[in-house]
């Protein structure tokens, strides 16, 4: 059997301060992001990643599928952070990947508000956060990232139209384990840059194809149709509706899509 990505980089070098100090890797598991939410309950320090090749149990916001199939990443980290930093955890990761991805792939990313990394109005990424609340306290949380790095979006209609891998817009056979590495080393710089104060927020926004757009967001069974004109601080979406209202949103149970008449290309 072939090294695994995560040995493949590890002879690179890890150089991080809180994220890989401990990292397991499955040949294939259930899903990443309850194998790290276990290891979390048994008390294991922040910044644990686990990583596999394959999941057959693995999701998406909203339980939806993600599929996993070889040749692709899949990871998810741990963390422990103060309240505060909780809602900036999907940011961060957001514009690690985009960052990673710039930078291996020699790709122009976008992000689909709220964490839908995308190339050429197509989803090449996503991030799923959660967490374990113990009254105000963060017990810990969970962030985990899939990358369509060798997909064949072809082979499933119902992915066919909206997604695409990296290999193809790359029109070249990405490192994984050198993506792995960069999206790891720069969630650990962003994760440090938040501990002192700095937030992910202003670069995040910069990668928001979502900003300027009309759109449509469906939330406790109602939709409402606007200009998604900014987000704040904590990264919710604000959204000024045709009425004029101005709505706060956050990820939480909200799906979006472009607005009729709108560029399909930030749907």
């Amino acid at each position: 059997m072939p090294p695994s990505i995560v040995a493949q980089m590890l002879r690179t070098g890890l150089y991080t301060a809180v994220i890989g100090r401990q990292v397991r890797f499955y040949q294939s598991t259930g899903s990443t992001m309850d194998d790290a939410a276990e290891w979390a309950r048994a008390g294991i320090e922040e910044g644990a990643v686990v990583v596999a090749e394959t999941q057959t149990a693995s999701r998406g916001r909203l339980g939806r599928r993600w599929i996993s199939d070889e040749g692709n990443l899949y990871f998810s980290v741990l963390f422990r952070p103060e309240p505060e930093a909780l809602p900036l955890l999907s940011p961060l990761a957001g514009v690690a990947v985009v960052r990673s991805i710039r930078q291996v792939a020699g790709l122009y990313p976008s992000i689909k508000w709220p964490n839908d990394v995308m190339i050429d109005g197509r989803k090449v990424a996503g991030i799923l956060a959660e967490s374990a609340l113990s009254g105000p306290q963060v017990q810990h949380a969970i962030v985990g990232i899939g990358v369509n790095v060798a997909l064949d979006v072809s082979s499933d209609p119902e992915i066919a139209a909206t997604a695409t891998s990296l290999n193809h817009a790359a029109k070249a056979d990405i490192d994984r384990a050198e993506l792995l590495r960069r999206i790891l080393q720069h969630m650990d710089a962003l994760y440090l840059d938040i501990r002192r104060g700095r937030s992910p927020i202003p670069e995040w926004r910069r990668w928001l194809d979502t900003l300027g757009q009309r759109v449509t967001v469906t939330h406790h069974g109602s939709s409402d149709t606007g200009l998604a004109e900014d987000i704040d601080d904590h990264g919710n979406l604000l959204l000024r509706t045709d009425a004029g209202e101005l709505l706060t949103l956050t990820a939480g149970d909200i799906t979006l899509r472009a607005a009729q008449g709108a560029p399909a290309a930030n749907a």
